[in-house]
Order: C-alpha cells, then sequence, then structure tokens
C-alpha cells in the first residue's frame, strides 16, 4: 500500500476514534462555555449561546453528564462555564463537583444563560458570549466539536483560525478513503500502529454497553432486546450497541470513543462488530482490523454527509459494522460491497430529529439492517443498480447517499427544528 495512503487512514483513526463524555453536542456546548470563562476570568453577568438548528436539536432532550439530570441547552452551557475543565476538551465535565451542579442549578433559575437559534451557519456552529462590568468575551467553535474557529475579548482577536486554514485541513486522508483501499490497510496495517486507538475503543465501548445492561437508562432498548428475544448473536449485537445509547443519551457518565463526532456512531461501528468477533473465536487481531474496516468505512460515508445533518449518523455506522461482519466471515472487497450496498438500499435516509433516548432503537434497527445485509450477501443476494440509488460500483452508491443526506434532506432538518421549536414553544406555554 501506498505510504501515503497507510500514514493518512492512520491519521484518520487517530483523530476520529477520541474519547468523550456524553452526548458531543452538549459536551461542545460545555466546552465553549468553559473556554470563554477561563478568558473571561469570572463568572459574567450573563451569558449567550448562538446555536446552529442541529445542535439545538441534538441537545434539547438528553441528559448532560455529571450534572445530577439536568437537561437541555442552557444547563450544558452553564455547567461548562461553572465547572467545566477546556483543557481535557470532550471530556471538559469529567471533574464537575456537586457544587458545580449546585451553582449551575441557582444561575438556571435565574436566567443566566439565554440561547438563540442563528441560521446561515454550518451545521455545527456555537458563539459563546459572556458580558459583565464592561466586558465581553466570544468565542465560536464550528465544522467540528473541538474546533475552535476565534476567541474575542473586548473586540481583540486572541486566536483565530481562518476559514481558507480550515479548507486546507478538510484536504486530509477522508480525499483518499474508498472501500477497496480500506480493506488492503485494514490487511496491511502495523498492529502496533493500531493497538492503542483500538484498544481503547473496545474497552471504553464495552463498558459502558455493561452498564446500559445492568441498569435503568432511558428506555431500555438494550435490555429489553435480550429480554424479549434472547441471547441469539444477532440480538446481542443489537443490543449491546443499544445499551451503550441507552446509557449514554441518559446521563452515564462513562466516556465512550466517537466516530464521525458522535458517540452513538462510535458505538454502533464497534460494538456489534466486538461482539460477532466473539461469536466467531476470532483472535484479537482479526477483531481489531475488522474494527479498522468498520471506523473507516463508516467514517468514508460521513465525509460525504457531513457532521450533522436530517440524516441518522446510526446508518453510516451501522454500514460499518456491517463491513466488519462480512470481513471477519471472510468475505472479499465484492462481498463487502455487496453488504453496504444492501444496508444503504434499505436504511438510508433515516431521519435524526436529535439526540434521545430513541437513538438507542435506531441504533438497534440500523445494526439489524446491516446483519440482514451480510446475510442477504451471504445467500448471493444483492440490490440491483438503477433500484433507487444502487449504483454499479459501491462508490457511486455511497456518493449518492451521502448526496441525498447532505444536500437533498436540508429541508427535512429545518422541517424537523421548525417543529421541536414549536413544540417546545407549545410546552412551554401550557
Amino acid at each position: 500500500m501506498d505510504d501515503r495512503v497507510y500514514q493518512s487512514y492512520l491519521g484518520i483513526l487517530r483523530d476520529e476514534l477520541v474519547p468523550a463524555l456524553g452526548c458531543t453536542e452538549p459536551i461542545a456546548l460545555a466546552y465553549g462555555a468553559s473556554i470563554a470563562r477561563k478568558v473571561f476570568g469570572s463568572l459574567p453577568e450573563h451569558m449567550d449561546v448562538f446555536c446552529s438548528g442541529n445542535i439545538i436539536k441534538n441537545v434539547k432532550s438528553v441528559t448532560v453528564p455529571n450534572s445530577g439530570g439536568m437537561r437541555g441547552i442552557e444547563a450544558a452551557a452553564v455547567l461548562g462555564a461553572v465547572g467545566g475543565c477546556p483543557e481535557r476538551k470532550l471530556e471538559v465535565l469529567e471533574g464537575v463537583t456537586e457544587e458545580a451542579q449546585e451553582k449551575t442549578r441557582e444561575l438556571l433559575a435565574k436566567h443566566f444563560c439565554t440561547c438563540h437559534l442563528e441560521e446561515g451557519v454550518e451545521n455545527l456552529y456555537i458563539r459563546v458570549e459572556m458580558r459583565g462590568d464592561g466586558h465581553l468575551v466570544k468565542v465560536i467553535l464550528s465544522e467540528k466539536h473541538t474546533r475552535v474557529e476565534r476567541v474575542e475579548k473586548d473586540g481583540e482577536v486572541l486566536f483565530s483560525c481562518g476559514k481558507e486554514e480550515a479548507v486546507g485541513k478538510k484536504e486530509d486522508g477522508k480525499a483518499l478513503l474508498n472501500v477497496k483501499d480500506i480493506l488492503a490497510f485494514a490487511e496491511e496495517v502495523k498492529m502496533e500502529d493500531i493497538e492503542e486507538v483500538i484498544g481503547r475503543q473496545v474497552e471504553m465501548n464495552t463498558a459502558i454497553s455493561e452498564e446500559g445492561l445492568k441498569n435503568h437508562y432511558g428506555a431500555e432498548v438494550g435490555r429489553t432486546l435480550l429480554a424479549a428475544y434472547g441471547d441469539d448473536i444477532k440480538v446481542r449485537a443489537r443490543a449491546k450497541a443499544a445499551a451503550g445509547s441507552d446509557a449514554r443519551m441518559n446521563g452515564c457518565p462513562m466516556p465512550v470513543v466517537i466516530n464521525s463526532g458522535s458517540g452513538n456512531q462510535g458505538m454502533t461501528c464497534s460494538l456489534p462488530v466486538i461482539e460477532f468477533a466473539k461469536e466467531l473465536k476470532a483472535p484479537k487481531e482479526k477483531m481489531y482490523r475488522a474494527l479498522v474496516v468498520s471506523n473507516l468505512v463508516a467514517i468514508h460515508q460521513k465525509k460525504y454527509i457531513g457532521s450533522l445533518s436530517a440524516y441518522c449518523g446510526a446508518v453510516s455506522a451501522a454500514c460499518g459494522a456491517g463491513a466488519a461482519i462480512t470481513y471477519l466471515y471472510g468475505g472479499d472487497y465484492e462481498a463487502v460491497s455487496r453488504t453496504i450496498t444492501n444496508t444503504i438500499a434499505n436504511m438510508g435516509g433515516v431521519v435524526c430529529d436529535g439526540a434521545k433516548s430513541s437513538c438507542a432503537a435506531k441504533i438497534a434497527s440500523s445494526v439489524d439492517a446491516a446483519i440482514m445485509a451480510y446475510m442477504l450477501e451471504n445467500a448471493d443476494h444483492c440490490f440491483k443498480p438503477g433500484e433507487g440509488l444502487v449504483q454499479d460500483d459501491v462508490e457511486d452508491t455511497i456518493r449518492n447517499m451521502g448526496y441525498v443526506g447532505r444536500v437533498g434532506m436540508k429541508s427535512t432538518d429545518v422541517t424537523i427544528l421548525k417543529l421541536m421549536i414549536d413544540q417546545e414553544k407549545e410546552a412551554g406555554s401550557q
């Protein structure tokens, strides 16, 4: 394999597969607020947060970790300002104390923080403004959950990461991703190059999944699946992934290793693959290589869709898991491509209506579709070119679905957000 491709793929894994505490959108809010507080030097008189619609959609219904059960945009931002540690980035709320929780409740009761919808910006956009004693601090995050675009204090720019630099950074290994090279990389990558990043994903994501199965979180999708359908491998794969989301969406403070900026996607990419590897008694090295396939196939699809959209990321992540399951069973490039095609043809276009308890159910459904996609492929069945968005080449099929997710579903995204905001207004007026 070309060394440039090898190093690019390795860099993608190291950049993308990082730990995060809680749902990444509220954590990004907490991170931005913690930076603003550090620059301001003390608690301001008031804080405003300006968010893109997708941020609002993915924050309003999830429990903020280490918050004592608080939910929503203002809670995430205020807790980050009061008790967050910006140096920890996506684990910004790890060290939150009970005192910080109590202070957050006090400030929320005083309407210390106001959230605003910011239109005409990237799908992932957060601006935190703190005011008091004649001072004003602004912190902008955009495009990625931890990408600080700009920091200002009293009109002076303390830090700026301009658009040209952002575009330059995008010219990375993701442009080189394709299914054939992903499989070649998975076969050739040295274990010592992936031991840390993949090992951390296995350890952390397995731990939160077990927590979700042991205790009562949200709708208990994972626990319900096992109770209703037994412990067949096809059920366990769905239940383990769903249970991790059960816990994560409902305030569990344990970290997960994310994929494409999402903990739910990180768990969907990994937990079914880990479960199938155990079932097949695959050696650790084979499991790690399968996880490389899963993670990179998911990231490959998301490069077309974007970080946040109306397209449910569980589908692209489960598609990666299906590709990896096919790989575990000895499937070659053609077999993996057919599994990807079958998954996309079935589940492509499931809408994202925000981060919440039902994400666990969507994960279970997406994993089920990916397993069925492999079963169909194994029986020599694949949806044909010309059937919907399916093309002759798997890359064209992936590209088509990505275009639908990024461009075609823009109006869907706006509609979903409008309905959610209107619903919240109606609930608040009652």
